[in-house]
C-alpha cells in the first residue's frame, strides 16, 4: 500500500500506540458510564476489535458502517478498523431508514456495528440492499452478532497495517443540494492533522486535559473534539451517550470535571436558557469552551462571557475541510467572527470567477491546509465543483474586516446549517409534498430567538384544502416519521403561491428576504 512518496503512518498508532511505548499507558484515556480506561485499556480494547473485524472478513480498505452511540466501543471499532488498513464510516444516529440505506449501499459496508437500540433501524434499512453486511450489535438483538462475545473472543492484533499518510483512514458524509449525501474521503494525514492545527494553535490541549464534546463522534466536529485531537495529545476524552439536553451536559460537567468543552451554537444557546432559568450550573472545571458548526452570533457569546466567565472561540471548518481551519484565539476572541486563519491553513475569499475580492467585500469561502480531504466517493461532478486544485470551495460567504478578521456572509446556495448540521431544502419540501394537502413546499432558514438557523417551510396547499393551525401540526407530526429531528421545520407559513423564475425554479432568497 505505501509507495516511495507515501510514508508510513497509521492513525491508530498515533493515538494508543505511541502512548504505551512511551510509558504512559496508565494515563486515563476514556471516561464513560463512570468508569475510567486508561490508555493500556485502550490498546487492549482497539487490537481486540481489530482482531473481531478481521474474524469477520475485513480486510483493507473494505468499510465498516459505525451506527453507535457515544462510547468505549465506537473508539474501540473506529480506531481497531483504521489499525487493520480498514475504512470506519461513521453515520448519524439520527439517520432514518431510507437514509441508513442510502449510505449503507454507497459505500458498500461489509459490516456494521451499531448500538443494540439503532439496530432495529438498521435491520429496516437494509431491505433492499444488494449485499449482507456482517452486522455487531453491543447488547443481545436477534440476527446480531454480540459485540461483547466477539471481543472476547477474538485474538488481538497488536500491529499496524502499513498504511501511508495518503492512504484511506476514514469516510464521513455530508449532504449536499440534491439531498443525496455524499461520503467525504480523509487519508491518514488529513486525520492526524487537527491535532497540529486547532489542538496546539487554540486550545494547546494537553495531557492534563479532559474533553468533552457535546456534538457527538459520528459528527465531524465531534470526531475531532473527542478522538482525533485529545487522544494523539494523550489527554482523557469524556463521553456521554444520552441526548445532550442542557441538564446532562451540565450533569456530566459537574459530575467529570471536563477542561474543554466543544459545542454547536444551538447547543449553547440551549444552555445558558437553562442557567438562565435559574438551574444550577457549573463550569468551574473549564477554561476553554470552543464553538464550530454554525457561527456563533454576537449576542449570545457576550450573554455567555458575563454569566459564566468563559470564553467561547468560534471557528469554522467543515466535513471537507477536515476540521477548524480558521478560528478565533483565547485572549484575542473578536465576537461576531470567525477569527483567523490557523497555522497550516491558507484561506481565500473569491468572486465568481475565482478571483480574490478586496477586504470588506462578500466573496466564497475557499480553504486548504493539512486536514482538507480528498475526494467524494463516488460523485466526480460534485467533487470537481467543491475540490478545485488543493482549495474546497466551502460554500460559504464570508468578507474581512479591517482586523483580517473572518465575518459569515451566509451561504452561496440555499443549504441550512443546523445545530451544525447540514440540511438540504429539497430534501425536506419532497418530503412535505408526498403529504395529500400540498401541491407544493419551499423551505428556507429562519432565525430564532438566539438568531440561531432554523428550517421553515412555505406550503401551497392543494384546492379544496384550508390552511389551519390542525394542518400545520398534521405536516409537522408527517415529516416527523419520515426525516431526521434536525431536518424537520420549526415553522410552517401557508401560502398562496411560491416565488418563482420565468422557468418556474423556486427563488428561496425571496422568501428569505421576507
Amino acid at each position: 500500500m505505501t509507495t516511495e512518496v507515501d510514508r508510513p503512518f497509521n492513525l491508530t498508532a498515533a493515538c494508543v500506540d505511541a502512548h504505551v511505548a512511551g510509558g504512559r499507558g496508565a494515563r486515563p484515556a476514556l471516561r464513560a458510564n463512570g468508569t475510567t480506561l486508561s490508555y493500556g485499556d485502550l490498546a487492549q480494547l482497539v487490537a481486540h476489535a481489530a482482531g473481531m473485524l478481521r474474524g469477520l472478513g475485513i480486510g483493507a480498505e473494505d468499510r465498516c458502517a459505525l451506527v453507535l452511540r457515544d462510547g468505549p466501543e465506537f473508539i474501540a471499532t473506529f480506531l481497531g478498523a483504521v489499525r487493520i488498513g480498514a475504512v470506519p464510516v461513521p453515520l448519524s444516529t439520527l439517520l432514518t431508514p431510507p437514509e441508513i440505506r442510502y449510505q449503507l449501499a454507497n459505500c458498500a459496508a461489509k459490516a456494521v456495528v451499531a448500538s443494540d437500540d439503532l439496530a432495529a433501524r438498521v435491520d429496516d434499512a437494509r431491505a433492499g440492499l444488494r449485499s449482507s453486511p456482517a452486522l455487531v450489535a453491543t447488547g443481545s438483538v436477534a440476527g446480531w452478532l454480540p459485540f461483547d462475545d466477539l471481543l472476547r473472543n477474538s485474538d488481538a492484533v497488536t500491529e499496524t497495517a502499513a498504511t501511508g499518510e495518503d492512504d484511506w483512514c476514514f469516510w464521513q458524509y455530508s449532504s449536499g443540494t440534491t439531498g443525496r449525501p455524499k461520503a467525504v474521503v480523509h487519508t491518514q494525514r488529513g486525520a492526524a492533522f487537527p491535532r497540529e492545527g486547532h489542538g496546539r494553535h487554540v486550545t494547546a490541549i494537553a495531557p492534563d486535559d479532559r474533553s468533552f464534546s457535546v456534538s457527538k463522534l459520528f459528527f465531524s466536529y465531534g470526531l475531532g473534539a473527542s478522538l482525533l485531537i485529545p487522544l494523539q495529545a494523550g489527554a482523557c476524552v469524556v463521553l456521554e451517550p444520552g441526548r445532550p439536553t442542557p441538564e446532562i451536559v451540565f450533569d456530566t460537567i459537574a459530575r467529570e470535571r471536563p477542561t474543554l468543552v466543544y459545542a454547536v451554537p444551538t447547543a449553547y444557546a440551549a444552555a445558558l436558557a437553562y442557567a438562565e432559568a435559574g438551574n444550577a450550573c457549573d463550569l468551574s472545571s473549564v477554561r476553554l469552551c470552543v464553538s464550530a458548526g454554525e457561527a456563533l452570533p454576537a449576542p449570545l457569546y457576550e450573554r455567555w462571557r458575563q454569566r459564566f466567565g468563559i470564553e467561547i472561540v468560534d471557528g469554522i471548518g467543515s466535513t471537507e475541510v477536515g476540521y477548524i481551519a480558521i478560528s478565533n484565539l483565547p485572549g484575542q476572541v473578536r465576537p461576531g467572527t470567525s477569527g483567523r486563519v490557523l497555522p497550516g491553513y491558507e484561506a481565500k475569499i473569491v468572486d465568481a470567477d475565482g478571483a480574490p475580492v478586496p477586504p470588506g467585500e462578500v466573496g466564497d469561502l475557499w480553504i486548504r491546509g493539512g486536514s482538507t480531504s480528498a475526494y467524494y466517493w463516488r460523485d466526480r461532478a460534485r467533487t470537481k465543483r467543491t475540490y478545485v486544485g488543493d482549495w474546497i470551495v466551502t460554500g460559504d460567504k464570508y468578507r474581512t474586516d479591517e482586523e483580517g478578521c473572518f465575518i459569515h456572509a451566509g451561504r452561496s446556495d440555499d443549504m441550512l446549517k443546523v445545530g451544525g448540521i447540514w440540511v438540504s431544502p429539497i430534501e425536506v419540501e419532497a418530503c412535505l409534498v408526498e403529504h395529500p394537502a400540498v401541491l407544493e413546499a419551499a423551505v428556507v432558514g429562519r432565525e430564532d430567538r438566539d438568531a440561531l438557523v432554523k428550517p421553515c417551510a412555505y406550503v401551497v396547499l392543494k384546492e379544496g384544502r384550508a390552511p389551519s393551525v390542525e394542518l400545520a401540526a398534521e405536516l409537522l407530526a408527517f415529516v416527523k416519521g419520515r426525516l431526521s429531528a434536525f431536518k424537520r421545520p420549526r415553522w410552517i407559513e401557508f401560502t398562496a403561491e411560491l416565488p418563482k423564475t420565468g422557468t418556474g425554479k423556486i427563488q428561496r432568497y425571496r422568501l428569505r428576504s421576507g
